[in-house]
């Protein structure tokens, strides 16, 4: 049965939504886009014509899908209760929504059961928390986890398109300035106007913060990675910590993930339970390696680099890739729809 859809905001990851609903041929009736302005886009040489959501008429959708915005309040703030009251279910991919008793937050192959559950909204994860769920997810299942420590070196692209322009245009700017490898050390290498996209220079450097500063020194990013965690997996007691990176990489987050098992595992156990896991690509041997540039408009989470802690039992290290504008955001949204289908 086709289904009437909207689409909510044309950013990196509202034209990642468009091109995955045609890609994985969803059964759309009327599709229609909005945004603040209403103007034509052109994604894979197809246009869309884009409506403006103030006073727009919302009735005859069935699912709307926001694209989101990270960092601040959100589309879905001012017009989710409108496309609900309209009759539609709603499908978020901000950070208004996710942490709400009431609210389902959904990772297809962890929790698909919670999307039947919603009451008009369903909440899409950080990215960051997604990438690493699906790839502890068959583990968690099987052996339960106690502690999780993660490092994300996150691509630029989850700051947004302005972001990716960014880094481009001080890579540019940096490459114009210096003529060989030798004077790149001999010289100021810093950005002299820096755009609004960071805290810092982000060409050929690392940035660890992202989000804003608590009081405990973590930042927001590093907190939705615990608390959003804990509620897909429905598990308040695993011991979570986090430091989220911004790397000068233009798309698809790496991960590096250490992980202790509630239950005695081995790590041909840990390999079987990787190589089953839904929405896992598991990567072995050792040398065939896990790399953002090849996660890059894949649907994957790519697994590997999977070897023991040698001093702690039931321990492990992974390292996993995934393409955040896909899995971590568009894709994810798109699967919970599908579920939807099937309701």
């Amino acid at each position: 049965m086709k289904k009437n859809v909207a689409v909510i905001g044309v950013g990196a990851v509202g034209v990642e939504i468009l091109r995955i609903l045609k890609q994985r041929k969803f059964p759309v009736g009327d599709l229609r886009v909005f945004a603040r302005s209403s103007r034509t886009i052109t994604v894979d040489r197809q246009d869309y014509q884009v409506e403006a959501m103030e006073g727009a008429d919302f009735s005859g959708i069935d699912i709307a899908l926001f694209a989101g915005t990270e960092g601040e309040k959100g589309a879905s703030v001012l017009y989710a209760q409108k496309f609900i009251a309209a009759g539609a279910v709603v499908i978020d991919n901000g950070n208004d929504f996710r942490l709400e008793k009431d609210v389902p937050l959904v990772v297809p192959e962890v929790n698909k059961q919670k999307a039947l559950e919603n009451k008009g909204i369903i909440a899409n994860p950080n990215c960051t928390t997604i990438q690493m769920v699906v790839a502890l997810g068959g583990i968690y299942k099987k052996f339960g986890l106690s502690q999780i420590i993660l490092t994300s070196l996150q691509a630029v692209s989850g700051a947004g398109r302005g972001a990716i322009q960014t880094l481009w245009d001080e890579t540019k700017e940096i490459a114009a300035n210096n003529q060989s490898v030798d004077s790149c050390f001999q010289v100021d290498k810093r950005i002299k106007n820096l755009g609004d996209s960071f805290p810092a220079q982000i060409a050929f450097n690392a940035i660890p913060q992202i989000g804003g500063f608590s009081d405990d020194g973590y930042t927001s990013e590093e907190w939705k990675v615990v608390h959003e965690t804990r509620k897909i997996y429905a598990d308040d007691s695993i011991k979570i910590s986090a430091t989220c990176v911004r790397v000068p990489v233009f798309n698809s987050h790496s991960e590096t993930v250490y992980f202790t098992t509630k239950n005695k595992a081995s790590l041909d156990q840990i390999k079987d339970v990787l190589k089953v896991s839904e929405g896992v690509e598991f990567l072995d041997p050792a040398r065939k390696l896990p790399l953002a540039l090849e996660a890059d408009g894949k649907d994957p989470v790519y697994v590997g680099r999977l070897r023991p802690d040698p001093y702690q039992e039931n321990s492990f290290w992974l390292w996993c890739v995934s393409d955040n504008l896909r899995k971590g955001a568009a894709l994810n949204a798109v699967q919970i729809a599908e579920l939807l289908l099937k309701k």
